[in-house]
């Protein structure tokens, strides 16, 4: 074989690898939600809610739990989402961890609102920690979701 044709060769497979090391998209479709801070999008990507903590779904449902999913199903499901990061790429389980929109609407920040989630951080990824802190404190105060009397 000529150098040619090796260095043409080197240069395609080199192109394919960069192509297939590919950043996570950012934006995407939702094509599941697993709970109420865990969505997956294309690409089969597990995305992970910054700064929030639901009620968890399984393996036995926790107050609210169900609530929190089908807000966060209501809100994103199906829909294209922007999707933000802070610090951290992903998690110990390898999730995309992401500040998550829908048009005009923070999802993170909504489901706070809402009272269906609590503002939790988890360092480095705490830029928006004090806002969703906030809302916490406006959900418990009003007695939204989790927090009604």
């Amino acid at each position: 074989m000529s150098s040619r044709i090796w260095l043409s060769a080197i240069i395609t497979f080199l192109i394919l690898a960069l192509i297939g090391c590919g950043a996570p998209p950012e934006t995407a479709k939702v094509i599941r939600v697993i709970d109420g801070d865990t969505i997956v999008i294309e690409g089969n990507y597990r995305v992970r809610y910054i700064g929030i903590d639901t009620p968890e779904i399984r393996p036995v449902p926790e107050a609210y739990g169900l609530e929190a999913w089908q807000a966060n199903r209501e809100l994103v499901e199906g829909k294209e989402v922007r999707l933000e990061r802070d610090v951290s790429e992903t998690d110990k389980y390898g999730r995309l961890l992401r500040y998550v929109y829908v048009d005009d609407v923070f999802v993170n920040a909504e489901l706070v609102r809402r009272g269906l989630a609590e503002a939790r951080a988890y360092p480095p990824d705490t830029k928006y920690q004090g806002y969703l802190e906030k809302l916490e404190r406006e959900a418990r105060a009003a007695g939204r979701g989790m927090w009604a009397k």
